[in-house]
């Protein structure tokens, strides 16, 4: 596998010298300009050519041009925001000139809602888009992180094995808590920790329009910060004509959903609606790894010249067997899909018993309303508030409980004191996220400035409930052990500015200022206080530029810095019974460094990356004084990679899309802690052992990562995709110790895709997906916890995998009306 990787790099990065000799040999050029209805010309307008790779962006001038390598028939499309869409139809035998003119929309269009957040082909940011007619391709029934799965240094995980269910994705080896998410522009992140949770927002892809996904820093948007990447969706937009849409999908492990769509086109030249309900359901490929979910979207739309009114409601209610235990290592080569959470007891017949009702229940429902208006030609304001109601709860069964640690008195019965007993609980949350985002956004000829941000807050409770103890307690019904508040404020403005100050150089700035304010009261589920406030201020500057060398040739360069305040994990923790280890926020100062090469039938891309953390916050395994785990800030440690994204597209039935990414990724002068007890006969607690292990590797971040994606469509409806996803060896703790290494792995699925003509309807799609088609038998990840002993003894360890469903079925039909 190393030599295949060393082939394809070698390969991308030298692909391109003789891949398209266009411009090397002359080729045949296109050029034009491209301007407005009173003849002023349009800075930074795009061009494509449709149905290849190919496209640039006008420079100072408005003007445009493109190498094409043969002759023939080609549709050229430009678009400006604000403009209507032009494409003209060129007959190419010789160099050809095509001119533009593009008249504003008469519905003002939707692309000011999210352009605040976003960034265009003209600034220095590595980034990847996936438009409307990828996301319905790569639509296969899993949740949201394996959508991205193609999208360079993205890994996505999931809980019970199938994509369904508890799932995540990591991007460049961070996680969720350190990816930034918007949808529509307002946050979507956690505020307390910091992550999403795709669970909470099922068959969520069915109502998204576009993404983007900036990687590092990016530019400045609302909500937590980006310390690997920047997530922007935006929900369905405009469709003029009325539709009906319905979808069936099923397969292994007993997978089901359904989806129906509808909506109303434009009525009456001003209001639009759309609705959507899907039911999505699976055993899961773990035991008792059940999901069963119900989910609503809803958009209503004021549509006028210059405004759009729009009103959005994301309905996900989720019901899921608990599976973050994982399959103990022990029983990996036994039972791979065994699942310990819940057990009971072991019958007279050997048959372990679980409690059917160990699940994670919860409810959450996000409203959005967007205000966005064209104040004059070159100005745009937009406006949103939003406001996000959570409710939920997840329910286990507990052995051997000490009564104490639930404020429970010990419980005499005849001459017997009864401390512990098994029982039922619930840890439960009540949270609402509401507030507010705005943006201005000026562009005249070379220069495109906004100015944004927000003010939004997070009131959430968390509290516990005993619902049942086999030794009668007398507590009172749905007894309440613990209770506690977080309040957080987050404010935040921004302006950035985009510059194209000469014909081939284009200059990036932004600046972004941001508070937030965290309160904790109560108590936490081991009776301890919470009672503390944070509040911190950060500063984050990000400059960069872009040179285009030619029409299809370009490099970039750009700085970001970032910081990250504590998770309620982080913090909570550290502070309790008079401790006083709050950690430190975070800092990360991110350098890109890339080129981009774009022809009719190839386009090529590199991206250098070098993020230099500062106090980034890692498990060490160090206790509080008080003997609480701790997240340590590490003073430094880094990323670095290289980024190789590839398209070819021979011919129009024939296209390769695939992306490499090689990274080291390092914590300078890591010092682990052990919990040391005096022997595993008595396990009486001395300290903690201390190992100095110089540099080492930081958990979950392989070293190669290579997606491919390979479209073969001899038939107008009839093709076939082949995807690979290559995910080479990481740790699960920070150690570099190969005993806690998960192996590479190579996974390949097949999706063969047929649409028919039937009366009545658009189209009829016939989808069959078969997933891990070479049956790789692969862990996607883990958690360990160890422990040492003072007399020698071996060293004992707890841990948890998750291991991923083989070769598994999908089929899907839909209709379209």
């Amino acid at each position: 596998m190393k030599k295949l990787l060393i082939a394809l790099c070698f390969w991308g990065v030298f692909a391109p010298s003789f891949a398209d000799t266009s411009e090397s040999m002359g080729g045949i050029t296109i050029s034009g300009k491209v301007t407005d209805s009173d003849g002023a010309e349009l800075v930074g307008a795009t061009i494509t050519v449709e149905n290849t790779l190919q496209g640039t962006s006008t420079t100072l001038n408005g003007e445009y041009m493109l190498k094409i390598t043969s002759k023939g028939t080609y549709n050229l499309a430009a678009s400006f925001v604000g403009y209507k869409r032009e494409v003209i139809e060129v007959s190419v035998d010789g160099d050809k000139q095509v001119n533009f003119t593009l008249t504003p929309e008469t519905i003002m269009g939707e692309a000011v809602i999210v352009s605040a957040t976003r960034v265009s082909e003209r600034m220095p940011i590595a980034h990847s888009s996936v438009n409307s007619k990828e996301i319905r391709e790569r639509n296969s029934g899993f949740d949201v992180p394996y959508l991205l799965e193609m999208i360079p240094s993205v890994v996505a995980v999931s809980e019970g094995g199938t994509g369904v269910g508890n799932t995540a994705f990591r991007i460049r080896g961070t996680d969720m808590t350190r990816i930034n998410v918007t949808v529509n522009g307002i946050p979507l992140n956690d505020s307390e920790s910091q992550g999403v949770w795709w669970v909470n927002m099922p068959d969520f892809t069915s109502s998204v329009d576009n993404i983007q996904v900036q990687r590092g820093v990016g530019t400045s948007t609302n909500g937590a910060g980006a310390f690997g990447a920047t997530v922007n969706f935006q929900t369905v937009t405009l469709e003029p004509e009325p539709f009906a849409y319905g979808e069936i999908m099923g397969g292994s492990f007993n997978t089901f959903r359904t989806t129906i769509k509808a909506g109303t086109g434009l009525v009456n030249d001003q209001f639009s609606f759309e609705g959507r309900y899907s039911r999505v359901a699976s055993d899961g490929y773990i035991e008792r790894g059940m999901s069963d979910h119900q989910s609503l979207f809803f958009t209503g739309a004021w549509h006028t010249a210059k405004s759009i009114v729009r009103l959005n409601l994301i309905h996900g209610d989720q019901h899921t067997g608990i599976t973050w235990e994982g399959t103990p290592g022990y029983m990996l080569n036994e039972n791979p899909r065994y699942n310990p959470a819940g057990y009971m007891f072991t019958d007279e017949f050997g048959v372990e018993q679980f409690y059917r009702n160990e699940t994670d229940n919860y409810t959450q429902t996000h409203y959005q309303l967007v205000y966005s208006h064209h104040l004059s030609k070159n100005l745009s304001m937009n406006v949103a508030g939003h406001w996000t109601v959570g409710k939920g709860y997840y329910e286990q069964y507990k052995r051997n409980r000490e009564l104490e640690d639930y404020g429970i008195n010990p419980i005499t019965i005849g001459e017997e004191t009864v401390t512990h007993t098994n029982m039922i609980r619930q840890k439960l949350m009540d949270n609402d996220f509401y507030g507010g985002t705005y943006s201005l956004v000026y562009r005249k000829n070379s220069i495109s400035t906004t100015l944004g941000g927000g003010w939004n807050k997070y009131d959430g409770d968390h509290y516990g409930k005993v619902l049942w103890t086999e030794v009668n307690a007398g507590i009172p019904k749905d007894f309440e052990w613990y209770r506690n508040n977080g309040t957080k404020t987050d404010f935040n403005i921004f302006t950035k500015a985009n510059w194209q100050v000469a014909e081939k150089l284009n200059l990036f700035g932004d600046v972004q200022y941001r508070r937030i304010e965290y309160i904790l009261s109560g108590f936490d589920d081991d009776l301890a206080s919470l009672d503390q406030s944070h509040s911190w201020d950060f500063l984050n500057p990000k400059a960069g530029l872009m040179y285009k060398i030619t029409p299809s040739h370009d490099v970039y360069f750009s700085f970001g810095m970032a910081h990250r305040e504590p998770t309620r994990a982080d913090i909570k923790d550290a502070m309790k019974y008079g401790s006083n280890n709050t950690p430190t926020p975070e800092k990360l100062m991110d350098y890109e460094l890339g080129y981009n090469h774009k022809s009719q039938n190839y386009a090529f891309g590199l991206n250098f990356y070098y993020m230099d953390y500062r106090d980034q916050l890692v498990l060490t395994g160090k206790l509080s004084d008080v003997g609480y785990p701790l997240m340590t800030n590490v003073p430094k440690s880094y990323r670095a990679g290289i980024e190789a994204t590839l398209g070819i597209k021979p011919s129009s039935w024939l296209r390769w899309d695939g992306n490499l990414t090689l990274s080291r990724n390092i914590i300078k002068d890591f010092v682990e802690y052990i919990d040391l007890y005096d022997s595993d006969q008595t396990w009486e607690f001395i300290g903690q052992q201390e190992n100095k292990l110089g540099d080492t590797e930081i958990s979950f971040s392989p070293s190669a990562i290579l997606s491919s994606i390979l479209r073969f469509q001899p038939l107008k409806n009839f093709g076939l995709s082949f995807t690979t996803k290559y995910v080479d060896s990481q740790y699960f703790d920070n150690t570099s110790s190969k005993e806690r290494m998960l192996d590479a792995y190579l996974v390949n699925n097949l999706k063969i895709d047929y649409k028919l003509s039937l009366k009545g309807t658009k189209g009829l799609n016939l989808e069959l997906m078969v997933n891990n088609i070479f049956n790789e038998d692969y862990l996607a990840t883990a958690w360990v916890y160890r422990a040492a002993f003072a007399d020698g003894s071996p060293e004992y360890r707890e841990d948890g995998f998750f291991p991923q469903a083989g070769i598994n079925l999908m089929t899907r039909i839909v209709v379209e009306f």
